[in-house]
């Protein structure tokens, strides 16, 4: 397929002063104040909150809208003993949501049943027939989580039945509301929870703590028991991909740190099964990367519901039997999404990606639906445009799948704009779930395409790589990387802090190892930094001894080279470029 255009570099501007100013009055070197000062955290109370969170920083969850009558409903629902019932979603998000729920109300005395759909069988969100279906076991009460914010049928029938409805969900939601006893969800309208960027886990851990501070518990008891809670969360978290800043930066970097620390029996084989031993914890790129790809694949290609047993079980057996399924489950669906994307790359080498294509929407006949998510979000790092991925399915007449975006497009906004053409659909600004006619398939790719095109240029197909500033090779030492590394954890809103060094030689010959990666010798300013270049090799004639390169460079931790007596940090070469 070759190389895409070369990535255009944006580099912050600075004043020297204002970094010199911030290092100074928070105690760190020059490197970590470019990066607070870049993301907003420009004066010292701002760096020291960030620096370190704290259970402190959690909002109140009362101010959320509804929350009060969703406590006192959920509570009274405990208290007289009724039947509740947590409908939830199939991802890790939706997962972690019931497991957390479930486990409060049994703390708080009562106890809960759960419903996950089939993402092949039921798709997403609320149905009427199984709302029906739990009127007739005679449950009360619903809460829904990771999803309901537009099951207004739904919702409807339940309070026709004699059920009541809480809602707790993060999606967008429509401008008709559904009829729920109480609705919690930080972007509906009005609502004054400052932190919108809650995943449904998030909003879900909101209503436990508020449960939990009606028990009437000693302080000291419901901060322990409201913090352990966030190992979970800080899951659901990372894997839904919401911004890890604000209220969810507290959540993941506290719930992380509690993995070192694990006696539920499924979490413990689940770490196992992805190779994290005792007191080791995860980081966020490990949790995205290795642990939630596992519980997905329950979803993505059996039931969901074993993930939820997994962490509901306390037999060890059962849940290292559990733990090797979604392992073996990872890699079938690794293997379809391999097929998917060889497909896909196949049809792109028949009809190539240019400028004027500026949404792709792919679709094939036996493509798995439980990995079309995976595969759009591939497409999308590749070529840098929204990308939907559809499985045709005709003996139903429809093709249903996903959609991933780049930061500048708003899917959700564009498939509203062309509803008409849709089964169902639904989703956010980055992701999409929808269902389309087969025989509207070409219009709907036309219809998108059109609708990116007149909102996207040529320029923002190209990678972009936002720098925090520039290095000097002399500011690196075990101090200052340290100190980098505390602005974990890294992902969407946080990402890993990324440099550019000017005017560097690259001092010997490169070594290949893995067959795609290169370890070289960097020569800046009379300093020597080794650098290692994760699937470099086809670049590596842009880094022959004695080339002067400029090179965007992070420097990250390696828990590799920790256990095995060295430095726990490594330097990472992302792009270079001749130097200017």
């Amino acid at each position: 397929m070759g190389r895409t255009a070369p990535a255009r570099w944006l580099l912050p501007a600075f004043d020297p002063r204002e970094i010199e100013g911030l290092a100074k009055a928070a105690g760190i070197h020059a490197p970590a104040a470019r990066v607070l000062v870049n993301r907003g955290h420009r004066d010292p109370a701002a760096a020291e909150r960030f620096l370190h969170p704290s259970l402190d920083h959690l909002h109140d969850p009362f101010l959320f809208t509804d929350m009060r009558p969703a406590v006192d409903r959920l509570a009274g629902a405990i208290a007289a003993g009724q039947k509740i019932l947590l409908y939830g979603d199939y991802d890790v998000d939706g997962i972690m949501s019931i497991v957390v729920l479930k486990k409060a109300i049994e703390l708080a005395g009562g106890a809960a049943e759960f419903y996950v759909p089939h993402r092949i069988r039921d798709g997403y969100g609320m149905r009427v027939e199984v709302i029906e279906q739990a009127a007739a076991d005679g449950v009360r009460l619903i809460v829904s989580v990771d999803t309901g914010i537009r099951a207004v049928e739904a919702v409807r029938r339940a309070g026709e039945l004699g059920i009541d409805v809480i809602i707790t969900d993060h999606h967008l939601p429509e401008p008709e509301l559904p009829p729920a006893l109480a609705l919690l969800n930080p972007n509906r309208a009005g609502c004054p929870y400052p932190e919108k960027n809650l995943c449904g886990a998030g909003v879900a851990f909101k209503l436990v703590q508020a449960l939990l501070a009606t028990l009437g518990w000693p302080a000291e008891k419901a901060q322990r028991m409201t913090g352990s809670f966030l190992k979970l969360v800080a899951i659901g978290t990372v894997a839904d991909v919401v911004p890890l800043t604000g209220e969810n930066r507290v959540i993941v970097k506290k719930g992380l740190e509690g993995l070192r620390s694990v006696t539920n029996p499924g979490l413990r084989a689940l770490l196992d099964v992805a190779g994290f031993s005792q007191g080791e914890a995860p980081s966020s790129g490990q949790v995205a990367f290795r642990i939630a790809p596992r519980m997905n694949a329950a979803g993505r290609m059996a039931d969901a519901g074993g993930v939820i047993d997994l962490f509901l079980t306390q037999d060890g057996d059962r849940a290292r039997e559990l733990a090797g399924q979604l392992h073996s489950l990872n890699e079938e669906r690794r293997q379809a999404e391999n097929e998917t994307v060889a497909s896909i790359l196949d049809q792109c080498q028949r009809t190539p990606v240019k400028d004027d294509r500026a949404a792709l929407v792919f679709s094939g006949a036996g493509w798995h639906r439980g990995v079309v998510g995976i595969v759009a979000s591939r497409m999308v790092e590749r070529y840098h445009r929204p990308v939907v991925v559809l499985c045709e399915e005709p003996e139903d007449g429809v093709a249903q799948g996903s959609g991933r975006s780049v930061d500048s497009f708003h899917l959700l906004a564009a498939l509203e704009s062309m509803a008409d053409l849709f089964v169902r659909y639904g989703g956010h600004r980055q992701a999409v779930g929808l269902s389309v006619p087969l025989d509207r398939l070409e219009e709907f790719r036309e219809r998108l395409n059109a609708y990116a095109a007149a909102r996207l240029t040529p320029a923002d197909f190209r990678q972009s790589i936002r720098l925090d500033g520039e290095l000097d090779f002399r500011e690196v030492d075990d101090a200052s990387v340290a100190e980098i590394l505390s602005l974990a954890p890294f992902g969407s809103g946080n990402p890993t802090p990324l440099f550019a060094a000017r005017n560097v030689e690259v001092a010997g010959q490169p070594v290949v190892w893995n067959e795609r990666n290169l370890r070289l010798r960097l020569r800046q300013n009379g300093r020597l930094l080794t650098v290692k270049a994760w699937n470099f090799v086809e670049r590596a004639a842009e880094v022959a001894p004695g080339a002067r390169i400029d090179a965007v460079v992070s420097l990250e931790a390696d828990s590799y080279a920790l256990n095995r007596g060295y430095a726990g940090w490594c330097a990472v070469l992302r792009d270079v470029r001749p130097a200017e």
